[in-house]
């Protein structure tokens, strides 16, 4: 730690920045369930919220409960995922949903713990869940928190690769009173989502009145950006081939999903297989196509 860099960060200042300025997101309204706000956590993974929350309203209006999910097959999920990208999530949250219709009582289980057993549930998820649906708590640390607590706290640009430390550091900066505290892990998520970003941090608008990075001179990143590619990838091929796939009533013969990507044909067949071996698809046994559930409808698609 750097000479001078503070070792905590102001709760009351974020916490009354925050009641001010908080994007009125509609998860975050009075009355949203846990079972909602865990679909919106799973839906947020790697997708900004313009692109969620559509999708999201329908969601909440198609499967309410973790049972009407369950009720629905994995291609009907697969579909009304539609375009929001890393589908996976959503096969995932089905399972999660036919688990908590069986065994939780059609209720999203309370304790961390008990929610990292869960399908799709990862760390990040997992307290997320308890801390906006239940108000615990527990340190929640996505990308904009920990890039929020290295540059306040601890004076760097970056916050690097994923440590062990991210927990406790962040719980540290907790409120010990339990809504408070829950409220400030929003607040210091919605910090680094909209005013200290990766690229260009506003400075200006910050409510912080101490920040260890502006102390330090706002020192350059030592980290090396590389910028994702989508054009051309195998994620853009998987996606055209289950594009295919959502759109079609049933079973398709493979040279539906040949057309679909010709600019490299090996390139194709890594999807493919790919798309096969996560279980977003299956083959029929006469060698037809189909999304993940409806492989047992008979005959192709024209």
């Amino acid at each position: 730690m750097r000479n001078g860099a503070p070792k905590s960060i102001d709760a009351d200042t974020l916490l009354d920045w925050y009641g001010e300025t908080a994007r009125d997101l509609p998860w975050r309204r009075p009355g949203v369930t846990a079972w909602q706000i865990l679909m919106s956590e799973i839906m947020l993974q790697q997708t900004p919220v313009v692109r969620v929350e559509p999708i999201w309203r329908e969601w909440v209006a198609r499967w309410p409960v973790p049972s009407a999910m369950a009720a629905s097959s994995p291609a009907e999920v697969l579909r009304a995922w539609g375009k929001l990208g890393y589908p996976r999530r959503a096969l995932r949250l089905h399972e999660c949903a036919r688990v908590l219709a069986a065994e939780h009582g059609d209720e999203v289980p309370t304790d961390v713990e008990v929610l990292l057993g869960l399908p799709g549930i990862g760390a990040y998820t997992a307290r997320a869940v308890a801390c906006f649906a239940y108000g615990q708590r527990v340190p929640v640390v996505d990308t904009n928190v920990r890039r929020v607590v290295a540059r306040a706290v601890h004076g760097r640009a970056e916050a690097g690769n994923p440590s062990s430390r991210d927990l406790p550091d962040t719980e540290a900066l907790l409120p010990l009173q339990v809504d408070r505290a829950a409220v400030f892990s929003a607040a210091l998520m919605e910090l680094g989502a909209t005013v200290c970003t990766a690229r260009t941090p506003d400075c200006a608008r910050c409510p912080l009145p101490s920040c260890a990075w502006v102390a330090a001179g706002r020192p350059v990143s030592e980290v090396v950006r590389r910028t994702q590619k989508y054009e051309g990838t195998d994620r853009q091929a998987r996606g055209r081939l289950l594009e295919v796939l959502r759109h079609a009533s049933g079973p398709v013969e493979r040279t539906r999903l040949d057309i679909a990507w010709t600019r490299d044909p090996g390139q194709r067949d890594r999807a493919l297989d790919s798309l096969l071996l996560d279980g977003l698809i299956e083959q029929t046994p006469d060698g037809l196509f189909a999304l993940a559930g409806e492989g047992g409808h008979p005959g192709a698609t024209g």
